[in-house]
């Protein structure tokens, strides 16, 4: 059933190839640009969410399609940062840092890797009826929040940003790393009894 709540998910899946095609336009503007559709898809999800709690909407589709338009938009995003940004810090008058790739392959890594781990988890749960106790958490959404807002900082930065700016996107993204391991920890511990049963 399409209802407002699965309309602004569909629409967020839709943002999507709008987002990357952007991204990669030979345009000034276009990292702008792809970061405002990005966060404008982020707002579709707190929006879908209210909607559907609020005015009883709930569907099975809905179930559905949230956490996929979730971890697309995620890990779209996660995969274009990593093949596209190579920073430089210029230190000195003739001296320039580069910071390796695997700064932040590594956090995307971590991130990605527990979304597979958690949906299968949860896919897993459902089969046995206990889908419930692999909820969405608390800081399941604190670690969303940090995390959309060390994408949305890194889509935005190119070489020639401010380091401060750069470094503070690192440092949110390596947090929402570090938040997206904890809670995967959390859904295990809260998964183990039913994992190691006969």
């Amino acid at each position: 059933m399409l209802n407002l709540p699965n309309i602004l998910t569909l629409m967020r899946i839709g943002f999507i190839p709008l987002f990357v095609i952007v991204f990669y336009l030979p345009f000034p503007w276009a990292h702008l640009t792809a970061v405002v559709i990005f966060a404008l898809a982020a707002l579709t999800d707190i929006l879908d969410g209210y909607f559907a709690r609020s005015m009883h909407l709930t569907t099975n589709l809905g179930a559905f399609l949230d956490p996929v338009a979730d971890k697309l938009m995620v890990c779209i995003a996660l995969v274009m940062i990593v093949g596209e940004f190579q920073f430089q810090f210029i230190s000195g008058p003739k001296s320039v840092i580069n910071v390796p790739s695997a700064l932040l392959a590594i956090p995307a890594a971590i991130i990605v890797g527990r979304e597979v781990v958690v949906s299968a988890l949860r896919e897993w749960m459902a089969e046995i009826g206990k889908r419930t106790s692999v909820g969405v958490s608390y800081l399941g959404k604190i670690k969303t929040v940090v995390q959309m807002i060390a994408l949305i900082v890194l889509l935005y930065c190119t070489p020639a940003s401010n380091v401060l700016i750069i470094i503070l996107a690192y440092v949110l993204l390596y947090v929402a790393a570090i938040l997206t391991m904890w809670s995967m920890f959390l859904y295990l511990k809260a998964a183990w009894p039913d994992l190691i049963r006969n």
